[in-house]
């Protein structure tokens, strides 16, 4: 399905009933300290006009400034044509309700369409979601509210993290409304969520949002692949949307073109992009978000995760 415009192709959000763009718009791009509020702005804005509908943000991109830059750009008519989405690191209810309710007033709603725990990049991080008083009875109040529309989650580092997370919902008899998982050309052939993590979404039917086609830029390093090569191959997997980093109108327009020029790839296409990628993606040197700690911002900032002390202090007595 396209958009209105006829240059955004459009997908199902898994079982969720909603249409989305096929490309989404990346939160901490936007939030960049090289654009100002302005230009940011008129970039998310001309993204909204261009059937670009698909909004990604967290909690914690640029301090905040993501958020408040995508709530100025939604006023003036824009919130209906935006799907907001975005993200809390906090792992207790409490620190995770905190957080919701701080992007709320950011991004000037009443309501965001997609909220997800973000960065589940532990198997503690599942657990910690999961328990009495953990992150997941935030999020499942805040729908019952109405302050949220669906639910999921994030993460970079393994796939087995985010086998663990689907296992774990499952026992608690939940079902995520999507996940976010890198997918790119180097992925499928290092520690990879195209094999490992993707058929069980699919076969759930849950909405598969892609994110690092280009590993923030790092995956065109290698020289083995050009941006368009990583975003078609992107967009030729079973993904509700990939979200790409977008901080310029020149990098819009060719997100644009991108879309607009996208043809399922054949068997042979697909055969001929693994083999080129390969030699350089064999150990992982060009995906830092999983062999290195540059891309764990909750590593860095384990205050975002909230106090699990009084439990552990509980359970040690």
């Amino acid at each position: 399905m396209r958009s209105q415009h006829g240059a955004m192709p459009y997908r199902l959000l898994g079982r969720t009933g909603v249409q989305v763009s096929a490309l989404g718009l990346g939160g901490s791009h936007i939030g960049s300290p090289k654009l100002s509020n302005a230009e940011a702005v008129k970039i998310i804005q001309a993204a909204l006009d261009g059937g670009l509908s698909f909004m990604d943000n967290s909690w914690d991109y640029q301090e905040g400034v993501s958020e408040k830059r995508l709530g100025k750009a939604l006023r003036g008519g824009y919130r209906s044509r935006a799907f907001v989405m975005t993200k809390v690191d906090g792992r207790t209810k409490w620190e995770a309700t905190r957080q919701l309710d701080q992007s709320l007033k950011r991004l000037g709603l009443d309501e965001i369409d997609l909220l997800q725990h973000h960065e589940v990049i532990r198997f503690d991080d599942v657990d910690r979601i999961f328990a009495a008083g953990g992150a997941m009875e935030a999020l499942v109040a805040a729908r019952k509210a109405g302050k949220i529309r669906f639910i999921g989650f994030t993460g970079h580092k393994d796939p087995e993290v985010h086998l663990y997370m689907l296992e774990t919902a499952r026992r608690h008899r939940f079902r995520f409304d999507t996940v976010q998982m890198p997918l790119n050309l180097f992925d499928t052939h290092y520690r990879s969520f195209e094999k490992k993590v993707l058929p069980e979404l699919v076969a759930a039917g849950i909405g598969v949002l892609g994110m690092k086609s280009m590993g923030s830029g790092v995956i065109l390093k290698s020289k083995a692949v050009t941006p368009m090569e990583c975003l078609h191959y992107a967009l030729n997997l079973p993904t509700s949307v990939v979200i790409t980093g977008i901080d310029s109108m020149k990098i819009l327009k060719q997100a644009f073109e991108v879309a607009s020029s996208f043809k399922p790839l054949t068997p042979q296409q697909v055969a001929k992009l693994r083999a080129k990628s390969a030699k350089a993606a064999s150990d992982g040197e060009f995906e830092l978000f999983k062999t290195t700690s540059v891309f764990d911002s909750t590593a860095k900032h384990p205050e975002w995760l909230g106090e699990d002390s009084e439990r552990a202090q509980r359970l040690a007595r």
